[in-house]
């Protein structure tokens, strides 16, 4: 199952100790599945658990109940108590088990009692206010920040120089590899192969990817690009990004890069 799929217990054990919380989301929060808006909240909560991604949870009265049908499903975590969950259906086509709730939660996840939370990959579209995001809610705590730069940036594939630039855009993301985005102008014609790949990032917005070709060497889906990016980074769009840990080497100044021992790299790429 996908981390991002992922609610209540059912995440691999970090080791951490176990913490829950919440707190009063500002944000206009709405779920959208088959045409309908089946959530609609400018009061959700946003829950914070160790070893989890943040979740929204709704108020029972912000939700389209009557399209929701309970399910004989449930989750029995060792925490907050037992998930019940939901289907959703709307005309022809259901959602299974899509939403979850705590009927009667253990006293540390109190707060959520009333209230009820979807799967995001189940569902078909989430907004904040009118801007769509993806794969899971936004952190309010993790900072993402796209700045020019003139540093000097050299990726080597296949034992060549591919990419060369002195003008790239550093992204920089709390708890995550730094990442060096180049002008297309600046990487050798020829070597980025067009793929089928898309990915979502609920902070950065849709990648288009690209394999890396030199000689008779392929590195499947090695470069990638935001092409409409949200606001927030918008100085990335149309910009490519080399996967640094699967490249021969890229050079920062001279300097070739490692991984900082502060840093950390994406769930997804750890699970290639």
């Amino acid at each position: 199952m996908d981390n991002n799929d992922l609610s209540a217990c059912e995440l691999p054990d970090t080791g951490a100790p176990w913490s829950f919380r919440t707190e009063p989301s500002p944000r206009w929060v709405r779920v959208k599945f088959g045409g309908e808006t089946i959530a609609d909240s400018k009061r959700v909560l946003l829950a914070f658990e160790t070893g989890s991604l943040p979740v929204y949870y709704f108020p029972k009265e912000d939700v389209r109940m009557d399209l929701l049908v309970p399910s004989d499903y449930q989750y029995a975590c060792s925490h907050k108590g037992i998930a019940s969950y939901w289907s959703i259906r709307v005309k022809d086509r259901v959602s299974e088990n899509a939403a979850w709730s705590y009927l009667t939660p253990n006293p540390a996840a109190k707060e959520i009692e009333g209230y009820i939370s979807f799967y995001w990959s189940r569902t078909d579209a989430w907004f904040e206010e009118e801007t769509e995001v993806f794969v899971h809610a936004r952190d309010p705590y993790t900072r993402v920040d796209a700045i020019p730069s003139s540093r000097h940036i050299q990726v080597v594939a296949g034992g060549e120089t591919i990419a060369d630039s002195k003008r790239p855009v550093i992204v920089f993301e709390t708890g995550l590899v730094t990442r060096y985005y180049l002008p297309i102008e600046d990487v050798r014609p020829g070597v980025l192969i067009p793929s089928e790949k898309t990915t979502r990032c609920p902070y950065k917005g849709i990648a288009t990817y690209w394999d890396v070709k030199v000689g008779d060497k392929v590195y499947k889906d090695a470069v990638w690009s935001y092409q409409k990016p949200v606001g927030a980074v918008e100085e990335i769009a149309g910009l490519v990004c080399f996967y640094s840990e699967e490249m021969d080497a890229l050079y920062v100044d001279g300097q070739k890069w490692s991984l900082p021992s502060n840093q950390r790299l994406p769930y997804k790429r750890l699970e290639k």
